[in-house]
C-alpha cells in the first residue's frame, strides 16, 4: 500500500491499512469494527530526524 500525506480529521474514516502488532499478528482496523479506535501514529520513530 502506498503511504499516504492526507491529513485525517477527528471523526473521519479510517483509511485501509495494516500493520503488526507486538506478537507479530497482523490487524487492520476492520479487525475493530463496532468499537471505538483510537489510532496514533509516531512519524519519527525509528528515524535519525
Amino acid at each position: 500500500m502506498a503511504a499516504s500525506s492526507k491529513t485525517l480529521q477527528p471523526g473521519s474514516p479510517v483509511p485501509a491499512f495494516s500493520l503488526l502488532d507486538q506478537d507479530g499478528e497482523v490487524v487492520r482496523p476492520e479487525d475493530f469494527q463496532g468499537s471505538k479506535l483510537f489510532v496514533f501514529f509516531y512519524p519519527k520513530a525509528n528515524t535519525g530526524g
